[in-house]
């Protein structure tokens, strides 16, 4: 009963440490992502059709309103990228734009647009 018992907390113990060094493990590479706006001005040539225009309207298969996103939070912009990506959030032109994008890119990306408002130039940083 005694061994039983040493390999249940053995067993309790390993399972802890594991999950502690997961959590590391997944800390440290969502650390390790930091966006660059500089490196996605070479990026955005497909947003910017769309994105940076004010009121505008896609009609492909339906209509859509097309929002500006110049100055929205950056970690916002990163979760509906991802979830475009997963196929979570339903447009099939965003889908295919953002498809191939690496977390690197869509962390650029996020990065560029935060940096805008409304007031900014759809190719400049302030």
């Amino acid at each position: 009963m005694k061994l039983f018992s040493s390999f249940i907390t053995l067993t309790l113990f390993s399972s802890l440490v594991l999950s502690i060094m997961t959590l590391q493990v997944k800390q440290a590479n969502a650390d390790e992502i930091k966006g660059n706006a500089n490196a996605a001005k070479s990026k955005v040539a497909m947003c910017i059709g769309c994105h940076a225009i004010n009121g505008y309207k896609a009609s492909f298969p339906k209509v859509y309103d097309v929002p500006y996103i110049g100055g929205q939070n950056a970690k916002y912009l990163e979760k509906t990228l991802k979830s475009y990506q997963q196929g979570d959030r339903k447009n099939p032109t965003m889908r295919s734009v953002v498809s191939n994008l690496s977390d690197q890119e869509i962390a650029d990306i996020s990065a560029y647009y935060s940096q805008q408002n409304s007031n900014t130039s759809a190719n400049s940083i302030k």
